[in-house]
């Protein structure tokens, strides 16, 4: 009796031990795997809910600038900049952009950097490309940063297959210009502002026929210096005006142009026959024929001169005072100052001079406004002009950006 007791005992005390370690365990498992039993979703907690297989947004393609609009809208708040040690980059950067008709070039390189002209220090060109400098509809530019944190705009071409349907690709027909032709289209049709080397050797009108002392559509003109013309070739008609000088030294850089009419060849020789049609003022004897230059190739790339260039705006097309962007100038700096097609300069308003009516004499004396002493003003940063003509002493150039109305005199210098 005692023995079965005591067997009986022991066997009741080992199955509550194994049974009081079975309870600990579950209380542990459930403890660790409670979340696992009540929530299936992995998402941590306090986290928005994820679709899964959302639909993606199919809004229509945007230009860059519009693009650009769109990833900085004004007063939203914008993400912490990505590391950029020359802090070229702008916040508001995207990490790729897929070129759309439309873009230029200058527009591109506004939504990606701070200042437009150091675009050729992070364009990475891709030697496997067929003409890497060039840019399409089509073509998929990504910023990227290299090993020592450096930011890089990389190329994949447009037309390859892709996997993601918001990437759009079309035809390639043709690059993107720098600046939009239509900005200076008007400009290289009918010139308005003549550089010395354009009139010097340019045709001109000899005669008009019937005795006519000035002439109007209609009106049928003899012409020398069209050598080698072609029947019913057409020329731009201008009438020079007065000089275009060099503040520097008082040389005469250019004239003033103005479009008269539009001489159409009815039959070549020495002098030879022209019809004028087109007529937007009297045509002269004297005035000067001119050929367009709609070709004109507008996709250089824009960056700042390697050498100290300063000079000032000398005229400005159309001849209006007050200058803002888009609007084309002619200063006095060209090939051998180091310019060329493509260069960016900065725009400085010229300090004016003003009296200083506060100012006393040596003995301490105010003095009257006639003899207070003169100060001149700083210069202060407006704009940015980007060259798309350079002659020899004289370029072309094109707004791009104005704080203020820019004015005949106003300072240009490499930024």
């Amino acid at each position: 009796m005692l023995l079965n007791q005591s067997l009986s005992s022991g066997v009741w005390q080992q199955a509550g031990s194994r049974l009081a370690a079975v309870g600990v365990a579950l209380a542990v498992a459930v403890a660790l795997g409670g979340c696992a039993t009540t929530r299936t979703d992995p998402t941590p907690v306090g986290a928005a809910p994820v679709a899964m297989d959302a639909p993606r947004d199919l809004a229509p393609p945007q230009t860059a600038t519009e693009a650009a609009v769109a990833a900085n809208p004004e007063g939203a708040a914008v993400d912490e900049p990505r590391p950029d040690p020359a802090g070229v980059i702008r916040p508001s950067a995207p990490t790729d952009y897929t070129v759309k008709r439309g873009d230029t070039l200058w527009d591109i390189a506004s939504m990606f950097l701070r200042d437009p002209w150091l675009w050729p220090e992070i364009w990475q060109v891709n030697p496997q490309v067929a003409n890497p400098h060039l840019i399409y509809p089509g073509d998929l530019l990504t910023l990227a940063y290299g090993a020592n944190g450096e930011p890089q705009i990389r190329l994949s071409r447009g037309g390859a297959a892709r996997l993601d349907p918001l990437l759009r690709s079309s035809e390639l027909d043709g690059a993107i210009a720098t600046i939009p032709y239509s900005a200076i289209a008007a400009f290289l049709e009918r010139p308005s502002v003549l550089e010395k080397e354009q009139i010097e050797n340019a045709p001109y009108v000899l005669a008009f026929r019937n005795e006519h002392m000035i002439g109007g559509a209609g009106i049928e003109a003899y012409v020398r210096g069209l050598n080698g013309a072609d029947l019913n070739s057409r020329y731009n008609v201008v009438h020079v005006g007065e000089p275009i000088v060099d503040p520097d030294d008082g040389d005469v850089l250019g004239f003033q142009g103005t479009y008269t009419a539009t001489a159409v060849v009815l039959t070549p020789g020495e002098p030879a026959k022209t019809a004028l049609t087109d007529s937007a003022r009297e045509t002269l004897e004297g005035d000067r024929l001119l050929r367009g230059d709609a070709d004109v190739p507008l996709n250089f790339v824009p960056r700042a001169p390697q050498s100290d260039v300063n000079g000032r705006i000398i005229s400005v097309v159309d001849g209006v005072e007050l200058i803002g962007q888009y609007r084309i100038v002619a200063i006095n700096r060209g090939r051998r100052h180091g310019l060329e097609t493509g260069h960016v300069l900065a725009i400085d308003q010229a300090g004016r001079e003003v009296r200083d009516r506060q100012g006393r004499s040596t003995a301490g004396l105010r003095l009257a406004s006639t003899f207070a002493p003169r100060v001149m003003l700083p210069n202060e940063r407006n704009g940015t002009l980007l060259i798309f003509r350079v002659y020899d002493r004289m370029s072309y150039g094109l707004i791009v950006s104005a704080d203020q109305p820019v004015r005949i005199a106003d300072v240009v210098r490499t930024p």
